[in-house]
């Protein structure tokens, strides 16, 4: 997936997306007291310069009470995994604030609103870098001295590891995209596909139904069917029409060839636990990563012949 992608952040600026990620995925008490009808996306004019380049990040405030909460979303595309994403998180919550001050958003005698920092991380290997600032902080410092250090902590929402969650029969548009995302093959897709457009059927949901249609053409149809020379496809039923046409009929061909137009290692190493979560189940082991992760290009490929016929994940990685 590229760096950046305008199509999924196009999503995140719909207020439904927003909703449903919130009610799905923050299981806080606090959350029954959101007015999701003021939710609204905080306006570029707003925002200085240094928050409004940053092209992944989505900035939305909501009535909570008789306040305002603020919800910093960052999408996260990048495979390499920021060790320092809390330090980053830190920085552009700090300059939300002077941004609100700076602006009168808030008053000279108002306190600060909150502020929501969620990652949302759709990688293929685990997030495993720290969500609170002071796990990344020198340990074991004097309490006179560890009570002046700054304090953070984000919101990790790994879509990989929460694809299945809330239960699939909900509807839940945040989760139907984790599942488009995270699917093992175009079947399961077009399913997923096919019942979130029965959702969002309703006239006044156009601009929802054209950003989806928009990121699986530049997305969702490029990860499942990579040797799709199809122009854009711009209703939903010639997609799930193309799915039910096109299916992945030889793995190690599929392997290979993404392997080659990527370039790289990773993208014979994201095929390769795709067709491990299709064969057996979508939670591998943490050990499964840290192979994937680690090995090269001869060893992968070897796994993904042994894959064809392996009784066993174990006996993939020739274990016994």
């Amino acid at each position: 997936m590229p760096t950046h992608d305008p199509a999924y952040k196009q999503l995140f600026s719909h207020p439904e997306m927003v909703t449903d990620l919130l009610r799905g995925y923050v299981h806080e008490a606090w959350v029954e007291q959101i007015d999701f009808a003021t939710l609204e996306r905080v306006p570029d004019r707003f925002i200085s310069d240094d928050l409004r380049e940053r092209e992944d990040d989505i900035i939305w405030r909501v009535r909570w009470g008789d306040r305002w909460l603020y919800l910093y979303l960052l999408i996260e595309f990048q495979s390499t995994l920021d060790r320092h994403m809390a330090v980053r998180l830190l920085t552009y919550v700090g300059l939300l604030y002077q941004d609100l001050r700076r602006t009168e958003r808030i008053g000279p005698k108002e306190p600060l609103p909150p502020v929501l920092p969620i990652v949302l991380y759709n990688g293929d290997a685990p997030w495993t870098a720290a969500t609170e600032l002071t796990d990344l902080m020198e340990p074991d410092l004097p309490a006179t001295l560890a009570g002046f250090q700054p304090r953070l902590r984000y919101l990790l929402l790994d879509e990989g590891r929460i694809a299945d969650h809330p239960d699939p029969s909900l509807r839940n548009l945040a989760s139907a995209l984790f599942r488009l995302e995270f699917s093992h093959a175009p079947e399961d897709f077009r399913a997923v596909w096919d019942r979130l457009f029965d959702w969002i059927s309703h006239p006044n949901q156009d601009s929802l139904r054209r950003a989806f249609i928009t990121w699986a053409n530049r997305i969702g149809l490029r990860r499942h069917l990579p040797n799709l020379n199809a122009g854009e496809l711009h209703d939903a039923q010639e997609i799930s029409n193309m799915l039910a046409t096109h299916t992945t009929t030889d793995w190690t061909a599929q392997w290979k060839q993404q392997g080659l137009q990527e370039g790289r290692q990773q993208g014979e190493s994201r095929l390769l636990r795709r067709l491990l979560q299709r064969r057996f189940g979508a939670n591998l082991p943490d050990w499964v990563d840290e192979r994937l992760d680690h090995a090269d290009t001869d060893q992968l490929e070897t796994w993904g012949e042994e894959l064809l016929d392996a009784p066993t994940l174990e006996a993939v990685f020739g274990e016994k």
